[in-house]
């Protein structure tokens, strides 16, 4: 755990001076909510307007980029993965600069919300449903947030997807757990 916690230090200390500092988003994201599970990589959300300067700043870091497109980008410098989902469209953008720093056992982060971590792993797993590690966080974070979400915002994003009959079906699913 220790390198991945100097891994994102230096990532972070790194960012300063980007037009809205990176959010941790992904399996490590999950812990500041409660949800702890095992990830190899580190995952921000970043403003789309900061990709190229990010771009320079992972190289100088060491990183090799593995993909970058428009909307994402992967780096890695070892084994050490570190991967970029730009915010373009105004929920992400909204999602980004509402993101709280919380501290954390790496230092304090900015951390995107646990409705907004509920959407992108709910838009990751429309955009590749094999990813059932995706679906098992959506589960764990309405289990454990329970009563803390905002769940208009939360249906919102399963209308979006189309996948308002999954959110029933989990919600019965820990309602029955509850009883």
């Amino acid at each position: 755990m220790s390198r991945l916690v100097e891994q994102i230090k230096q990532a972070v200390a790194a960012f300063v001076g980007c037009k809205t500092t990176p959010a941790l988003i992904g399996g490590l994201a999950l812990a500041a909510h409660q949800v702890v599970r095992a990830t190899r990589d580190v995952d921000f959300l970043a403003d789309a307007d900061d990709a190229d300067r990010l771009h320079e700043i992972l190289l100088s870091l060491g990183y090799r980029c593995v993909h970058r497109s428009e909307d994402a980008a992967n780096y890695l410098r070892e084994d050490e993965g570190l991967d970029l989902l730009y915010a373009h469209r105004p929920t992400a953008r909204r999602l980004l600069a509402d993101a709280e720093e919380r501290f954390t056992a790496m230092g304090p982060l900015r951390v995107i919300s646990a409705e907004g971590l509920i959407g992108f792993k709910l838009q990751a797993l429309v955009n590749n449903p094999s990813r059932t590690r995706d679906f098992d966080d959506i589960r764990a974070l309405l289990r454990v947030q329970r009563g803390r979400l905002n769940m208009v915002e939360v249906q919102e994003y399963f209308a979006l997807f189309d996948r308002k009959e999954m959110l029933d079906e989990l919600l019965a699913e820990i309602a029955n757990d509850k009883a």
